[in-house]
């Protein structure tokens, strides 16, 4: 049996999210359908995290065992070869028998795109969050790193049952926000451990709001005791959010 690590890019909106759902198409579901074709046998396939419906991934990371002898080269050439042009797989590595792409994930990073042109291109609509309106980007730049550090992320979670009785505390290592002129874009980029539910999209919308003059950078750690979801800013749509990298201790990406 061996254990094989997949490296990913994605467009997420034309997908109902990362996780396997009945009747709609999942980025999940297509790799494993399509895994199934290749191998001829059942597979499982473990992501390092469930991307929503409409969110994107430049380099998500997954894992599964099989008994196939298809050398990872070509395996990697013939899913890219039945895989919709909207998934791409970019590695096929062997890696040890332990690895797991979630469990052994040492940091995250996402990024998150505002387009600020008055007009947003067609082609772009699915790629970025298109705000025209009013922004003191410079408060929203400082109050970017007010996120860094060990917190409980509560006021930034979603309600999902599933999370009810475990820890909101995260590690966010670095969220910086930057202005990109000749895109017009505001990009915000954030690295931790890891992430609770909509966790980056409520921050992104909670900087929105202190540019648009509704909260101040001074009101982050103040969200941040509350613990109290109603007081964050609310989440920005899906449409600018990209899982960027995944990341992992150098021993346990190779076979040892």
């Amino acid at each position: 049996m061996r254990t094989l690590k997949l490296t990913l890019s994605y467009d997420g909106s034309e997908f109902y999210g990362w996780q396997i759902q009945p009747n709609v198409p999942t980025v999940q579901g297509t790799l494993v359908d399509t895994l199934q074709k290749i191998t001829c046998e059942k597979i499982r396939l473990y992501g390092a995290g469930r991307t929503d419906a409409g969110v994107h991934a430049l380099g998500q990371v997954a894992h599964c065992k099989t008994r196939t002898r298809i050398p990872p080269e070509n395996l990697l050439r013939a899913l890219n070869s039945l895989l919709p042009a909207s998934i791409r797989v970019l590695k096929v590595e062997e890696v040890s028998h332990d690895f797991h792409s979630r469990w052994y994930a040492t940091a995250k990073t996402y990024r998150y795109r505002i387009l600020r042109a008055p007009i947003c291109p067609p082609f772009c609509r699915r790629t970025v969050y298109h705000y025209p309106f009013p922004l003191d980007q410079e408060a929203m730049v400082r109050a970017a790193p007010c996120f860094e550090g060990e917190h409980d992320f509560t006021s930034f979670g979603s309600w999902d049952p599933e999370d009810r009785d475990k820890s909101k505390v995260r590690q966010v290592y670095s969220s910086r926000l930057q202005h990109d002129p000749e895109r017009a874009e505001l990009v915000y980029t954030v690295r931790g451990r890891s992430f609770l539910r909509y966790m980056v999209r409520k921050m992104v919308g909670t900087l929105i709001d202190v540019g648009k003059g509704r909260l101040s950078p001074d009101d982050i750690p103040r969200l941040l005791a509350a613990c109290d979801r109603s007081q964050a800013g609310p989440t920005a749509p899906p449409e600018g959010l990209y899982l960027v990298e995944v990341e992992y201790p150098e021993q346990k990406s190779s076979v040892s």
